[in-house]
């Protein structure tokens, strides 16, 4: 028995050894993991120059002149389809009127149910788009087509420029402008080189439109000073340079 029970300790005393080998990081193992440069770094600061991702799911907000359709569920009488107004207000049948505009079909049946909250008891409440302002952008100048075009996905300013029906002979692709409006009284304006852009020379600095945008192609100095000069007669160059 006696053997026994020191055999039962050495046995216990070898398994606690190997979970405690087991729970103990390897020092060689994580030098190779810090080694290899393909594994993901998931540290916050690990590399300052990772790209961030940015949002690109956020909800739409509503605008004035869009059109919502108001369904109450429990009390139909109230159901209606109305139109946000230039002040981004909306007339209510029973209520006072809400401001709407800037915020999410979510946001807004919370301000409606908010409103209807001093006629009806717990008022339920949704709201569905029906038609609101599509993004658009503008292309002006010397394009072959130019006027206002509907923003469709991801759209750089080559490709505006293209929709719009490329530029024309007179144009100056190397000075395109592009007004962006920061706020109702403010545009931001860059200067796009597009002509090296098509040239491959600096493809990542195509811009994207966003929704408003307008691109303006201007006239090239030889288009602007051309009608200046003859187009035929030797006399008359000879005037030129005499």
């Amino acid at each position: 028995m006696k053997g026994l029970r020191l055999a039962l300790c050495f046995v216990a005393a070898l398994s606690a050894t190997h979970t405690v080998a087991a729970a103990r990081p390897n020092p060689a193992a994580g030098a190779n993991i810090a080694a290899d440069s393909s594994a993901p770094r998931f540290a916050a600061g690990a590399d300052s120059n990772l790209p961030t991702l940015a949002s690109r799911d956020e909800r739409y907000r509503l605008c004035p002149t869009d059109v919502i359709a108001l369904n109450f569920p429990l009390t139909p009488e109230f159901d209606e389809t109305v139109s946000v107004g230039p002040d981004g207000f909306v007339s209510l049948v029973g209520a006072d009127s809400v401001h709407l505009a800037g915020l999410t079909t979510e946001e807004s049946a919370n301000s409606v149910r908010a409103a209807y909250a001093k006629v009806l008891h717990d008022p339920i409440v949704n709201i569905e788009l029906k038609d609101f302002n599509k993004p658009y952008f503008v292309v002006t100048g010397q394009v072959n087509r130019p006027g206002k075009y509907d923003l469709r996905g991801v759209t750089s300013a080559t490709q505006a420029i293209a929709v719009a029906g490329g530029f024309t002979e007179a144009a100056r692709c190397s000075q395109v402008l592009l007004f962006r409006r920061v706020n109702d009284e403010w545009y931001e304006v860059k200067s796009l080189n597009l002509k090296r852009i098509l040239h491959g020379a600096t493809i990542n600095e195509d811009a994207q439109m966003h929704a408003g945008d307008m691109l303006y192609v201007p006239q090239n100095l030889i288009s602007k000073i051309k009608r200046y000069i003859p187009s035929s007669g030797f006399g008359a160059y000879y005037e030129l340079h005499p």
